[in-house]
């Protein structure tokens, strides 16, 4: 192993630090977060970073934000364990260490002149907005975009601002499981899969991509599977299970495969017949 290998392999477990410039709470879990980097990520959609606390550790979290040439990062992390947790007391002018950009993101040509289909639910609208960022931001590249974003209330929906900018530019379909004496604007109470068979979608250059709970994804591709969607134009986004973000730990593996190095972003076509997949 030469020295410079050593010391790539070494970088890559010392993280950097970003000073952060906003918080804004999203939901009772989720809190949106801006941090300025050093440098510029140089990310592709679809990656993540491990974000950690020196003496408390780390965590993966879903990159949020398209690709960018400045030194911005945005992310939105679910308080879910005691690292999340303590992620959620900090506030503007504080650091958080930061390692990656990790994992198989989307390279966003694969799009280019094809109608696309984002199914996301929950937390899943998270990561996928670092490729829709893009895609809206080019639409003139894109066929049709039709976006659906399930939440399980409204209280629970993110971006929902976005969301409606975004319909200038997309077929923009919201929905909640539940409305419960909650106010809400959104387009319809149901699942995210209630809408599908009623899209006008042609398979020859339709190219779906998926993002949520691992309980959607199935009934998604049946949905999918009837519009005559081949697995080969389905992406879905595995968030599971990652510590290390380079396929050392095991954590996340699935089979032969690693969500970490191997993902987080699948065609089905690949991992349609791994059993654990899509549990």
């Amino acid at each position: 192993m030469t020295h410079h290998t050593l010391e790539a392999t070494k970088e890559v477990f010392v993280p950097f630090f970003g000073r952060i410039v906003e918080v804004k709470d999203m939901t009772a879990r989720e809190k949106y977060f801006k941090v300025e980097l050093p440098k510029p990520l140089g990310h592709v959609p679809g990656q993540f970073v491990m974000v950690s606390l020196p003496g408390i550790g780390e965590a993966p979290i879903s990159i949020s934000c398209g690709p960018r040439n400045d030194c911005m990062l945005e992310l939105v992390i679910r308080k879910a364990g005691s690292v999340t947790g303590v992620l959620h007391t900090l506030r503007p002018g504080q650091l958080m260490g930061i390692r990656g950009p990790f994992g198989n993101g989307f390279k966003i040509e694969t799009f280019y002149g094809k109608d696309l289909v984002f199914v996301c639910g929950g937390l899943g609208l998270a990561p996928l907005r670092s490729l829709i960022t893009p895609v809206i931001e080019n639409r003139e590249k894109f066929g049709n975009v039709i976006i659906l974003s399930g939440a399980r209330n409204p209280s629970e929906e993110l971006y929902r601002d976005e969301l409606k900018a975004w319909a200038n530019k997309a077929t923009v379909i919201r929905c909640v499981d539940s409305i419960a004496n909650m106010p809400w604007d959104g387009d319809r109470e149901g699942l995210v899969t209630a809408p599908i068979p009623g899209l006008n979608l042609d398979p020859s250059k339709t190219f779906a991509v998926l993002c949520g709970p691992p309980v959607m994804y199935k009934f998604v591709v049946i949905e999918l599977d009837k519009k005559g969607i081949p697995h080969e134009q389905i992406f879905i986004d595995l968030e599971r299970r990652m510590r290390c973000g380079i396929g050392k730990c095991g954590h996340c593996q699935i089979n032969a495969r690693y969500c970490c190095r191997d993902g987080p972003v699948f065609r089905l076509s690949d991992v349609k017949d791994l059993p654990e997949a899509l549990a």
